[in-house]
C-alpha cells in the first residue's frame, strides 16, 4: 500500500493560517479608540508575583468586539481570526458591561453631535423594532408576528436628525405602549425644558393611539402628535411646505440593523444585549456628527 504524498512543513503550516483579510475592515479607528479608552475601568496587576500570561490588551479586545457587533458572528468564531480568543473577548466585554462602559460611549456620542450639530428638540420621534431571540432569556417573549417563537422588542426614542437618544428593550408580547414611558425615562443626555415658545413634539405612529400614551407624553411635557400609517404622506401631499418627521426613527433602526449582531438577540442576559445597542447607538450618534467615517 503506497503513501500518500505528504506536504512540506511551510506549506501545511500556510494551509492551516487562517485569512484573516475580512478583519481590516472591522476594526475601530484611532479616533474611536481615544473616545473609548478613557471609560474602560482600571484594572492592575493580578499576578502577585509577576508570573502568568500577560494581559491581551485592550485594544484588541475593543476590536474583537466591534468586530462581532459589525458582522454578527459567534463569539466562537474569533478563534478564527488574529483579534483574540473568544473566551478573552467575552470575559472583557462582560466586565466592560458592567462598569457601563458603552452606555457612556453613546452618551459621549450624543454630547458630540450636540456640540457640532445641535439636538433638534422640536421633533423627536419613538418606534419599536421587533427582533428574533431563539435562546431566549430575560426581557424576552412570544412574538405575535412570528408564531409566537421567542423574540425581543427594542424601542427607540431619536430626536430631530434620527440619532438615538432613549432605549429600551423587552418581550416581543409586550404592546409598544407600555414601554413609552421606559423609553422617556432612559434618554442619556439631558432634556431642555419645553415652553410655550419652544415646544417638543413627540411623533408616533397609530400604534400609540391611547390615552395611556397621550397622558404619559402629557405627563413629560411633549406634545403629542400620533398618526395612522399613510396618512401623513397624504397630508403632505395636499399642503406645500411640509414634510415627514416620523421616518427619521424608522431609519434609525434600518442604521441598527447594519450593525449585523442587532439581527438576532443571541444573548440571554438583557444587560448584554442592551450594551450591543448602546454601542451600535453610539456609533451612530458618532458618525451623524461627522466623526469616524
Amino acid at each position: 500500500m503506497s503513501k500518500q504524498p505528504t506536504q512540506p512543513a511551510a506549506k501545511r503550516s500556510r494551509a492551516r493560517t487562517p485569512n484573516n483579510k475580512t478583519t481590516t475592515g472591522f476594526r475601530i479607528s484611532d479616533a474611536l479608540w481615544a473616545v473609548l479608552e478613557p471609560l474602560l475601568p482600571e484594572r492592575g496587576n493580578t499576578h502577585r508575583f509577576g508570573g502568568g500570561r500577560p494581559r491581551v490588551p485592550e485594544r484588541r479586545c475593543a476590536d474583537a468586539i466591534f468586530y462581532v457587533l459589525r458582522t454578527g458572528c459567534q463569539w466562537a468564531a474569533l478563534n478564527d481570526t488574529d483579534l483574540c480568543a473568544k473566551s478573552t473577548a467575552h470575559d472583557r466585554f462582560a466586565e466592560w458591561v458592567a462598569a457601563g462602559v458603552f452606555l457612556q460611549l453613546w452618551q459621549a456620542g450624543v454630547d458630540q453631535f450636540d456640540e457640532l450639530r445641535g439636538l433638534d428638540w422640536a421633533w423627536l420621534s419613538l418606534d419599536g423594532a421587533l427582533t428574533k431571540a431563539p435562546l431566549g432569556g430575560k426581557k424576552t417573549g412570544p412574538n405575535p408576528t412570528d408564531r409566537g417563537k421567542s423574540g425581543t422588542k427594542r424601542s427607540l426614542l431619536t430626536e430631530g436628525h434620527g440619532v438615538p437618544i432613549g432605549l429600551a428593550v423587552d418581550g416581543a408580547n409586550r404592546h409598544d405602549r407600555k414601554l413609552v414611558r421606559a423609553t422617556i425615562e432612559r434618554m442619556v443626555v439631558a432634556r431642555p425644558v419645553p415652553t410655550a415658545a419652544q415646544p417638543q413634539g413627540m411623533c408616533l405612529d397609530k400604534g400609540d393611539d391611547y390615552n395611556e400614551v397621550r397622558e404619559t407624553l402629557h405627563e413629560f411635557g411633549f406634545t403629542a402628535h400620533i398618526r395612522a400609517r399613510g396618512e401623513e404622506a397624504k397630508d403632505l401631499a395636499r399642503e406645500a411646505g411640509k414634510r415627514a418627521r416620523r421616518w427619521v426613527v424608522e431609519r434609525s433602526h434600518s442604521w441598527m440593523n447594519r450593525f449585523r449582531r442587532m439581527l438576532i438577540r443571541w444573548e440571554k442576559k438583557p444587560e448584554h444585549y442592551l450594551a450591543f445597542l448602546h454601542f451600535a447607538c453610539a456609533l451612530i450618534a458618532f458618525r451623524a456628527a461627522g466623526l469616524f467615517g
